[in-house]
């Protein structure tokens, strides 16, 4: 089962997030064979540090509850909440198989909170920028609660087209970039 992991940042919790840098690391090379996508978003500076998000294939929900509420730097307080959602990877890759590589260009999550009927259900016919793209799902699987995007793009209005922004009830797009190991 694929799940998408939103961790946002507490206000003022940059030093204690550098300061966990090693732990937050080792705790996701535990599952870098689970990973479908990962890295940080960034404040509207481009350079502060907002969240961190982790889409991930487990078993199941408690083995995703355990992944999104063990990690360091959640225990620790930096997080001030967590999106935890069921997902469908729509492109079936992972972000190391994005033709565009981990570099070039603008990246950035959209994140489209459902509001209603399903939306954006379907692939974009273009597809080139995206990195990973699908339905925010309950628990169950059975209803649909909004869409994941990341991508790159020309800039947050080209960013925030890829979603049919009038069938959510909102949508955020926010800076990321390619996570992992330096």
């Amino acid at each position: 089962m694929e799940f998408f992991c939103y961790h946002r940042d507490r206000a003022g919790s940059v030093e204690l997030r550098e300061k966990l840098g090693e732990a937050h690391w080792a705790y996701m090379d535990g599952y870098a064979e689970e990973l479908i996508a990962r890295g940080p978003t960034f404040a509207d500076d481009g350079e502060t540090p907002s969240g961190s998000v982790h889409i991930v294939d487990l078993p199941d929900a408690a083995a995703a509850r355990a992944f999104a509420f063990d990690e360091p730097n959640y225990q620790a307080g930096v997080y001030r909440d967590v999106l935890l959602r069921r997902w469908r990877n729509l492109l079936g890759r992972t972000m190391w198989d994005f033709p565009g590589g981990r570099t070039g260009g603008n990246r950035y999550l959209v994140l489209g909170l459902g509001a209603g009927e399903a939306a954006d259900l379907a692939v974009p016919a273009d597809r080139d920028g995206l990195i990973a793209y699908g339905p925010l799902l309950s628990d169950d699987g059975a209803a649909w609660l909004g869409t994941a995007v990341l991508l790159r793009a020309s800039d947050p209005g080209a960013a925030r087209g890829v979603l049919t922004v009038d069938r959510y009830a909102e949508v955020e797009v926010h800076d990321w970039e390619f996570g992992g190991r330096r």
